[in-house]
């Protein structure tokens, strides 16, 4: 596992291109932690109201903090702020070959039966696409994850290099639950990444990963993709920035290319 100093961010690329990801320390300031500690917590609290019997069922994320359902104003500029800030924008630079564009945002919690498993995954095999097209686009459409721990957590345990590559049988077999496996069996070759507070893990969604459940897990996920249709097709227009949100987001083109691409297919 590479990890990456604030001041050492240009080692980021090669590890992520390697390895499929890389852990960026000290990259927030305290006061900045615990503002935006404040604004997810009102987002969980009126989430959870919202959705009790998901919540207690079997939630382990949420998604949409910036939608204008749970949060005020403010509190989305908080989020605005944080995902057009010029560290994530120098991230973006270092990772993708070019434009970035907004996807979406999600927050990490423990599900409430503390023996609820978790499942191994790539979140390409949620996008509906054929298998064969999936194998075909894992290697030519990048999606990214930078997840923020605003406690210490486990993490996730991840598939060094599998963002370049597709399963090896053991892999597939458990990931989609043939052969008598299940998707929570433990797998060979793996890396387990635990967080503590203001971590940001940086890796790519096509990668086969799992969280790890336990402690005060509580992470913010920023996700961001190729500027593509059939990738922004899926954004709510309501957690995108109004005009009048741009003043204070240090960096608004990964929001742009969104509603650029958005607006060219009458989206």
């Amino acid at each position: 596992m590479t990890s990456v100093a604030q001041t050492d961010l240009d080692s980021l690329a090669g590890a992520y291109a390697s390895e499929g990801f890389a852990l960026v320390r000290g990259l927030f300031e305290e006061p900045e932690l615990k503002q935006l500690h404040e604004v997810l917590l009102r987002f969980h609290h009126s989430w959870r109201a919202a959705n009790t019997q998901f919540y207690e069922a079997r939630a382990i994320n949420s998604a949409y903090l910036t939608d204008t359902e749970h949060l005020n104003i403010e509190d989305r500029r908080v989020l605005f702020r944080l995902l057009g800030d010029r560290r994530i924008e120098s991230i973006l630079r270092r990772i993708f070959p070019g434009p970035a564009a907004f996807m979406n945002t999600q927050l990490f919690f423990n599900p409430v039966n503390p023996k609820q498993p978790n499942y191994w995954h790539r979140d390409i095999q949620y996008t509906g696409e054929p298998e064969d097209v999936q194998r075909e686009e894992l290697n030519s459409i990048n999606v990214l994850h930078m997840r923020l721990a605003l406690m210490p957590e486990p993490g996730l345990e991840l598939v060094p290099g599998s963002h370049k590559r597709w399963d090896t049988e053991e892999e597939y077999c458990v990931r989609m639950e043939q052969g008598g496996k299940k998707s929570f069996d433990d797998l060979p070759n793996t890396a387990a990444v635990a967080m503590a507070r203001g971590d940001l893990l940086v890796f790519s969604a096509n990668m086969l990963h799992r969280g790890l459940y336990g402690k005060d897990r509580l992470a913010f996920d920023m996700l961001f993709c190729d500027p593509l249709e059939r990738l922004v097709k899926y954004v709510r227009p309501s957690c995108l920035p109004e005009e009048k949100d741009f003043e204070v987001i240090a960096n608004p083109a990964p929001f742009l290319e969104t509603i650029r691409i958005r607006k060219l297919a009458g989206l």
